[in-house]
């Protein structure tokens, strides 16, 4: 059962965001500390192509084996392509995996209590994958388009309706993802079985801009309070 967290060294919108300091410690610090308090994994690993970002990791008790190859370390590479990779080269060393989470570096919201009751769901369900949810504030079923300067709705049929009576649409809150190899070595549409773990908007904030980063970091402070 191995943690995988995916944390490249070239970030361009925020300078060496994964190790930026976030509510007083590296952001990557979080991630670690929530997949060591779950208690559920055999290895926590990071994978990145930057030796400050892995004596980072390792001072935080995750382990850095090996480093990325330069075809998994541009703007490029997708996720699942960095997962691949991981286990190929753990495959090469005599070691299989069964299980993976892949766990982003920059998810300070994830505690090891989320990830231990995920998992459980995950196992209970027999998923081939499990995907972190939260619900869309607004019903994006009551969305505009412009033609110009001018404003239309994209379904009209949804106009006159109340936002309760609306179905709920989820998104992907872009944190963690528990995985079968099967799921990982397939094609998105292949994949049998994708469970959905519900998150609330106070745990979830993407963060990709400065102003992403200080948004995240009052709504942390905030949770802490709760």
């Amino acid at each position: 059962m191995l943690a995988v967290i995916t944390a490249r060294g070239g970030s361009k919108r925020i300078p060496h965001k994964n190790i930026k300091e976030f509510c007083g410690k590296p952001i990557l610090a979080y991630s670690i500390e929530a997949a060591q308090s779950a208690q559920i994994f055999d290895e926590i690993m990071v994978s990145t192509d930057d030796a400050e970002i892995a004596a980072v990791a390792e001072h935080y008790g995750a382990s850095v084996p090996f480093l990325r190859s330069a075809e998994t370390s541009d703007d490029f590479a997708d996720t699942d392509t960095v997962l691949r990779e991981v286990v190929q080269e753990y495959q090469n060393r005599g070691k299989e995996v069964e299980h993976l989470c892949c766990l982003y570096p920059t998810a300070p919201f994830v505690t090891g209590d989320t990830l231990r009751s995920a998992y459980e769901l995950f196992q209970k369900t027999k998923a081939d994958e499990l995907v972190p949810v939260v619900r869309y504030s607004y019903p994006p079923q009551r969305g505009f388009v412009l033609e110009g300067a001018e404003l239309h709705y994209r379904w009209p049929e949804y106009k006159n309706r109340r936002s309760q009576d609306i179905e709920p649409i989820y998104h992907d809150a872009g944190q963690f993802y528990f995985m079968r190899m099967r799921a990982l070595f397939s094609s998105f549409e292949d994949i049998h079985k994708r469970m959905a773990y519900i998150l609330d908007e106070m745990q979830v904030q993407d963060i990709d801009t400065i102003e992403d980063w200080e948004l995240a970091e009052l709504k942390f402070r905030i949770s802490r309070r709760m």
